[in-house]
């Protein structure tokens, strides 16, 4: 029985194009994150969700990175692909230097990375104007609703940008 399994997970992986799946994966993240932005947090009101939300959209963002770096490899725009998260980001930045989406999203991405190691002050929880204050040396940042749905316009925007450029032929 775990054969015919393999077996029949090896026929979908052969019938299946790469970037299919890969494109799956990213929209699968996103409807999560989309659902935790526009349902979870409606409800709940507390920075859990919010932390929650960032963290989907960090594995989000690291499948587009994996997916742009790849198809960049297949047409030939660079030579290998780095093991290391920030260098993969570096590379990705060089390479589409002239993509604006590209930019926004690993400057969100990189703040995203690091909010875990950074100090957090939950403020008005279970309350409409539920925020999360991230302190980092002298820089306040404020995450709000209205950040996070800043946060989620430009992220629909690289999306669209990784998804035409996965699928365009060049």
């Amino acid at each position: 029985m775990l054969y015919l399994d393999f077996l029949h997970v090896f026929q979908l992986k052969k019938r299946f194009k790469k970037k299919d799946i890969m494109l799956e994966k990213i929209m699968k993240e996103k409807i999560s994150a989309d659902h935790l932005l526009y349902v979870s947090l409606k409800y709940t009101k507390t920075c859990d969700v919010i932390i929650n939300l960032i963290k989907r959209w960090t594995i989000m963002i690291d499948d587009c990175i994996d997916a742009l770096l790849e198809t960049l490899k297949k047409r030939k725009k660079i030579k290998a692909i780095p093991i290391a998260p920030r260098q993969k980001m570096e590379l990705l930045k060089t390479a589409l230097k002239n993509s604006p989406e590209v930019i926004k999203t690993m400057e969100i991405y990189s703040f995203f990375k690091k909010i875990d190691n950074l100090k957090a002050i939950r403020e008005s929880e279970f309350r409409k104007d539920v925020r999360l204050k991230i302190l980092d040396n002298e820089n306040e940042t404020i995450i709000n609703l209205d950040k996070l749905k800043e946060y989620s316009s430009i992220l629909e925007s690289f999306i669209s940008y990784v998804k035409q450029f996965l699928l365009s032929p060049k």
